[in-house]
């Protein structure tokens, strides 16, 4: 039996530690020998950085559930719900992505083609599941993104910072097909 604390603590690093286990058994067949077994043991334990890299960057991206309100992702829609308010933007349409300081607290500002804007408070309900979301638009850099919530914020009664906060993502321009002579 495990403790209810211990489970708790325990449970952001399910994936890490699934992936840590894909690489032990890459590893077990590269040691096993072979003409077969060290290039699929390869295979694997590459398989298993790649996503114990990425299970790390979405454990590092959660930041806990301390704001009001519920994020839902929903093929290629972003939702979020809350008292206050709220809406969705499809992400095909999302032009510009920025962590942006409020009252306090950090807001994903997802920007449509339109002009309107979400805020999604960082530390909302589900709010961790926007990493696979942000990371499949086109150009994101999942490393740059896990980065910006790195950088420190608000504290607890500090005020809006000047401005809208520092872009996260940006849509690249389409390109004009060049006119021929």
């Amino acid at each position: 039996m495990v403790r209810p604390e211990l489970r708790a603590a325990l449970r952001p690093w399910r994936e890490t530690a699934a992936a840590g286990a894909v690489t032990a058994a890459g590893l077990w067949l590269m040691g096993l020998g072979g003409w077969l077994l060290v290039p699929l043991g390869a295979a694997v334990v590459g398989l298993g950085v790649g996503w114990g890299t990425l299970a790390l960057r979405r454990m590092r991206f959660g930041q806990g559930v301390r704001a009001p309100g519920v994020v839902e992702v929903d093929e290629a829609q972003v939702g979020y719900l809350s008292a206050d308010g709220g809406g969705f933007v499809s992400l095909a349409e999302l032009t510009e992505l920025r962590l942006t300081p409020l009252a306090g607290r950090r807001f994903w500002r997802l920007k449509q083609a339109d002009g309107q804007a979400l805020l999604i408070p960082v530390e909302a309900e589900g709010a961790d599941r926007l990493f696979d979301a942000f990371a499949a638009l086109p150009g994101m850099d999942s490393q740059a993104l896990v980065a910006a919530l790195a950088a420190p914020g608000p504290g607890p009664g500090e005020g809006a910072a000047p401005g809208p906060g520092p872009v996260v993502w940006r849509r690249a321009a389409p390109r004009l097909p060049h006119a021929r002579p």
